[in-house]
């Protein structure tokens, strides 16, 4: 928090204390004298402290919880007894407190003893919000590295022999071509094996290149792919989820291009406005092959891709695709702050 917040709950929990102690004051001033006390006590004990615990953060890395945990008790012990002992000499000073060697020394043990509690009380308190917000964050990220190993072992095995046989038969009619193949399934592989990440736009348009040319290879003349992209400038800044794109367009092939003879177009136009991209990929179903609507609807759903887009952007962010007679339309859409702006 910023000293300001700070200030605000030193200033509340001082004059919480004060109220506290209203039976022993009998006037306004004697109230207004022992709350300006306790607030400035308050201060000079937590500020302070704060700041050397923030300015020792780097040489407590490498301590254990209880080694660190017991250093700040005994850091705010000794702050309080000092920040008690300059603001209770400093009121004898002025003639609003008369000096007794028995009380001072009672009231900073007294005081020292109660900062020490309330610090291992709060430790405590933020010890078991950490470990539980820890917990979460690695349930979340195994959830996102489980989501992204289940997309990757749905992808590999018929990808990997369907790319091996088509290799096979152009390493003996076209080498060449069999080269290009192999690069870009060099490519399109060591994207895949990165993890879930985001990458720029232009970089997951390349993957999907890549992934197209090699099913270009296998499925002939059975697939046209038209773009329609932002200009240069406007991508460069653009990011997104590795194989977001390019995992939509896998499932479109196996459940559309591979169940029909005739050739299928896909249209993917992406725009970049008010903050939000929006990608949608439009899909013309084969007129002469039936394809029955209800199957396709329920292998056209991208539940996993959408929780890897909303983890990096938001709970706004959605993949959503409606299938109707003559065509399926995806459509991928997610916040992202224009950083030219």
């Amino acid at each position: 928090m910023r000293p300001w917040q700070w200030l605000t709950y030193i200033f509340f929990w001082s004059l919480f204390l004060t109220v506290m102690e209203r039976h022993s004051l009998a006037t306004w001033s004697d109230f207004m004298i022992q709350f300006v006390r306790s607030f400035t006590q308050n201060t000079l004990t937590v500020i302070p402290s704060l700041y050397l615990v923030d300015y020792l953060r780097p040489a407590f890395k490498n301590a254990s919880i209880l080694s660190v945990s017991m250093r700040i008790v005994l850091l705010l012990m000794f702050a309080a007894a000092v920040s008690m002992a300059l603001v209770t000499l400093s009121m004898i000073n002025f003639g609003w407190l008369t000096y007794d060697s028995r009380t001072f020394i009672l009231n900073i043990v007294l005081n020292t003893v109660l900062s020490g509690g309330f610090t291992t009380v709060f430790l405590l308190y933020f010890l078991r919000s950490y470990r539980e917000l820890n917990a979460l964050k690695l349930s979340f990220e195994y959830k996102l590295t489980a989501q992204n190993d289940l997309i990757k072992a749905r992808t590999a095995p018929h990808f990997f022999f369907n790319t091996i046989n088509t290799l096979v038969s152009l390493i003996e009619s076209n080498p060449p071509k069999a080269a290009d193949l192999l690069q870009h399934v060099s490519a399109l592989f060591r994207a895949s094996f990165s993890g879930t990440r985001e990458i720029s736009f232009e970089e997951e348009v390349d993957l999907c290149e890549h992934y197209l040319a090699i099913e270009s290879s296998r499925l002939a003349d059975k697939l046209e792919v038209n773009w329609k992209l932002p200009e240069e400038d406007i991508m460069y800044d653009m990011v997104i989820t590795a194989l977001t794109l390019q995992s939509v367009l896998e499932k479109i092939l196996l459940n559309v291009v591979e169940l029909t003879t005739e050739t299928i177009c896909i249209n993917i136009e992406v725009t970049w406005e008010q903050h939000r991209v929006k990608i949608m990929i439009d899909v013309a179903l084969p007129k002469k092959t039936l394809i029955i609507n209800h199957d396709l609807r329920q292998h056209m759903n991208f539940y996993i891709q959408a929780d890897r887009l909303r983890a990096h952007f938001g709970q706004s962010a959605d993949i959503q695709s409606s299938v109707a007679s003559t065509q399926i339309i995806t459509i991928i859409d997610y916040p992202l702050q224009d950083v030219g702006l």
